[in-house]
């Protein structure tokens, strides 16, 4: 008769081997020579085994949780972006028997992310943005926890993974610079967020391959209200430009209706792009053009990344290049 309640110990005694070797046999980890591990796998399956996710933890002092940090600023265009990254995450974590903890970083404010390090509830920690001033960062490091961030750092210690957006971005200036439009203004986000000044670099890089200066005056950065996005539409109308280029798709779209609500005719007035694609510009009359990423992967090679460093192998930075420049009709 089946017996539901067999304990490794169990097993092992039954089998005239250690406990350890058990465990690796069922986990598939460390050495195990192919006849132990199946006469282990036999007798589990003669006996009905089903091991006890809480006492395989506390044996090898594991959670099986991975927390994964969101910062509770994101917006419409970053929403899908997290979406796409915690799914590819997912699908990795759950085939090792992992499960993913959500934790909030609200502004400056880390206390989620010390609550559930200092209480043991996870085994590791993957940062789903970068910041120049990196705070949750710092506090990981002190805490010796394994982590991956999901971005570039400059922070030699810290394991990241990141979509090439440098190039990404160089790519897409330079193919609009090479069509004429050699007057660009540039739009961005925050300053303060290390993807803002990685996309300025290949914004910047592009014009200086190319031998063009750049005007300063048609240069924003640190554009965080709607309201600044409105003033500048407004400003640049008075200014001879090519075309506009966006940081991102929430900058871009605000810089849309501000054009419809100015009569301004994209692309035949003004040429526009954007230097991320996400779901918010699908149906935009006209068509955008922009740098498509694969997030989902992203989210897989991060979770792959943490999985090895709390196996205590060593990891290196990832930088993916699996992007694409979709020309549209906003830039015809």
């Amino acid at each position: 008769m089946a017996d539901a309640k067999i304990t490794i110990d169990d097993i092992a005694r039954a089998l005239g081997i250690s406990k350890t070797t058990v465990s690796r046999a069922i986990s598939g980890k460390g050495r195990v020579g192919d006849d132990t591990r199946v006469r282990v796998m036999n007798y589990i399956e003669e006996h009905n085994y089903k091991p006890n996710m809480m006492a395989r933890a506390l044996a090898q002092q594991k959670t099986y949780n991975i927390g994964v940090v969101w910062p509770d600023d994101y917006n419409a265009v970053d929403l899908p972006f997290f979406q796409r990254c915690m799914i590819g995450m997912s699908e990795v974590t759950s085939s090792y028997g992992y499960d993913i903890v959500v934790s909030l970083i609200t502004g400056g404010d880390i206390s989620g992310l010390k609550r559930i390090i200092d209480n043991h509830k996870v085994d590791g920690i993957i940062l789903t943005r970068t910041l120049v001033n990196d705070r949750p960062a710092r506090f990981l490091k002190e805490s010796g926890i394994p982590f991956v961030a999901v971005g570039s750092t400059n922070d030699p210690d810290i394991v990241s993974v990141d979509n090439d957006n440098f190039s990404a971005c160089k790519e897409l200036t330079s193919i609009l610079i090479a069509k004429g439009l050699k007057r660009l203004a540039l739009i961005g986000g925050s300053m303060g967020h290390v993807i803002s000044n990685t996309r300025y670099g290949g914004f910047m890089d592009a014009f200086k391959d190319a031998g063009i200066s750049v005007d300063p005056s048609i240069i924003y950065l640190d554009v965080e209200s709607m309201t600044r996005v409105r003033r500048i539409v407004k400003d640049l109308l008075k200014k001879k430009i090519d075309g506009v280029v966006c940081m991102d798709d929430n900058i871009a779209g605000e810089v849309i209706t501000r054009c419809r609500d100015e009569h301004i005719r994209i692309p035949e007035d003004l040429r526009l792009a954007s230097f991320y694609n996400s779901s918010i510009l699908d149906n935009t009359v006209p068509s955008i053009t922009s740098l498509n990423f694969n997030d989902r992967n992203l989210g897989a090679e991060a979770a792959k990344s943490l999985l090895e460093l709390i196996d205590g192998n060593r990891v290196g930075n990832k930088m993916l290049s699996n992007y694409e420049v979709v020309l549209k009709e906003s830039t015809k």
